[in-house]
């Protein structure tokens, strides 16, 4: 199985580079202020301007309005757009429909509730990616925290999905190996403090996914 890999809250040319350099197929850009991993959609651009061809841009959003959207989304050339947020399925299709590019649905999961909650999105996003739900009052995601993936055996596995939620170099093999995911997404997995990449744990969890066999 290929695995895909999304390095998330990237945020500096180092970043950039090594999650390149290790194999990652996607990196995130995020796009919500709050966060440690907030970047600008200026700084963005910048970012997007040294990052292979390979490797599909993914910005990163939580509630957003269509303004805010769109000059991320011009700015930074993406590839993707991934909605974090409280966002309807109504909302995930408008996205989508206005800017003609696939769209990432993030379902924060705690019961097995919350993944039956995909199948209203499996119709209009391109993506259901599951996460932890997060304490109320907290980010959304990036956190470090990860749910019982025991969860995810009743789900519908056609469906085009990923996994994030508490992933790092050293449960991310295992991970795979328990939920057959075909991608997976960290943060703060790899990183030194909040927001801080650490190029030797992206290079870590990057190899450590992609050798899970």
């Amino acid at each position: 199985m290929t695995i895909e890999i999304k390095i998330c809250g990237i945020s500096t040319a180092e970043a950039v580079l090594a999650a390149a350099h290790a194999g990652a197929s996607h990196l995130g850009f995020n796009f919500y202020p709050p966060s440690p991993r907030f970047v600008s959609p200026d700084r963005a651009a910048e970012l997007a301007a040294i990052t292979p061809a390979s490797v599909k841009k993914v910005g990163v959003f939580v509630n957003a309005e269509d303004a805010f959207l769109a000059e991320a989304v011009t700015k930074s050339a993406l590839d993707t757009i991934q909605l974090h947020g409280k966002e309807a399925p109504d909302r995930v299709a408008e996205v989508k429909a206005r800017f003609g590019l696939p769209v990432w649905k993030v379902l924060s999961v705690e019961t097995a509730n919350d993944i039956d909650a995909a199948s209203a999105y499996a119709e209009v996003a391109d993506l259901i990616l599951f996460d932890t739900k997060t304490p109320k009052g907290a980010l959304p995601g990036g956190m470090g925290m990860g749910f019982d993936w025991s969860l995810l055996d009743g789900f519908d596995k056609s469906v085009t999905w990923g996994l994030a939620g508490g992933l790092t170099p050293e449960n991310v093999a295992d991970a795979i190996r328990a939920t057959g995911a075909p991608l997976v997404d960290t943060a703060s997995g790899v990183e030194a403090a909040p927001g801080v990449k650490d190029v030797d744990r992206i290079a870590a969890f990057c190899k450590a996914a992609l050798d899970h066999d």
